[in-house]
């Protein structure tokens, strides 16, 4: 008979502390939203210009990101519930069929087109760099250092090395930032949230939500 495993024994994922997330490898990721732009109405100048800016923020990295562009069937009802309130508060017979009209064509538009709604993030990893090996001479030095922690805690505390570790994610974060606003593109870090948020409409994909909001 098959054993079922739970479904967290397949996310890599640890926990998320402050917006970070902390995978069971021990490497951490920080994801931001970054802003978007209509490219197609830009000038040829323009259009080669942010091609540019693009190639060369490419170039200015030293590490690894991951580009996530995630595509959701965008989520009329709080619209439709506006327009409902609104044809409630309008006092003429005229402009209350007008807005009547007009939600009925906004749903049957919407029933008959997918009107998707993209968001795109980048994710900025960082893995510390571990000189441990089983049985070198760096990995028992290691060892013995780890143990002397524990029993006389005299060594980093685990808040102390999550501290570390997301101060260099925040410096490749600056990076990521100067080079994305180089194109005229805005960046915003997500929050525990709203990283949480992100993970389950990832992992569930056929919940019809509205895309992820941040606070700018």
């Amino acid at each position: 008979m098959a054993k079922f495993r739970p479904a967290q024994e397949f996310i890599p994922v640890k926990e998320i502390r402050d917006g970070v997330l902390i995978l069971k490898d021990g490497s951490m990721r920080l994801v931001v939203m970054v802003s978007t732009m209509n490219f197609a109405l830009k000038s040829q100048d323009e259009q080669l210009a942010i091609i540019q800016a693009f190639q060369n923020f490419l170039n200015s990295l030293d590490f690894s990101i991951q580009v996530l562009i995630q595509s959701r069937r965008l989520d009329i009802r709080p619209y439709i519930a506006l327009l409902e309130g609104r044809e409630k508060e309008q006092v003429g017979d005229l402009m209350r069929i007008q807005v009547r009209e007009y939600i009925e064509f906004v749903k049957g538009f919407t029933e008959s087109t997918n009107i998707m709604a993209k968001s795109f993030y980048v994710v900025i990893p960082y893995e510390r760099i571990s000189f441990k090996k089983e049985g070198s001479f760096a990995g028992k030095i290691a060892a013995g250092t780890s143990a002397g922690s524990r029993a006389g805690g005299t060594g980093s505390s685990d808040v102390d090395f999550f501290e570390e570790n997301r101060m260099q994610l925040e410096q490749r974060l600056g990076i990521v930032e100067s080079g994305i606003s180089g194109m005229g593109l805005r960046i915003a870090a997500l929050g525990t949230e709203e990283v949480i948020e992100l993970l389950y409409h990832t992992l569930n994909p056929g919940e019809q939500e509205k895309p992820l909001q941040v606070a700018q």
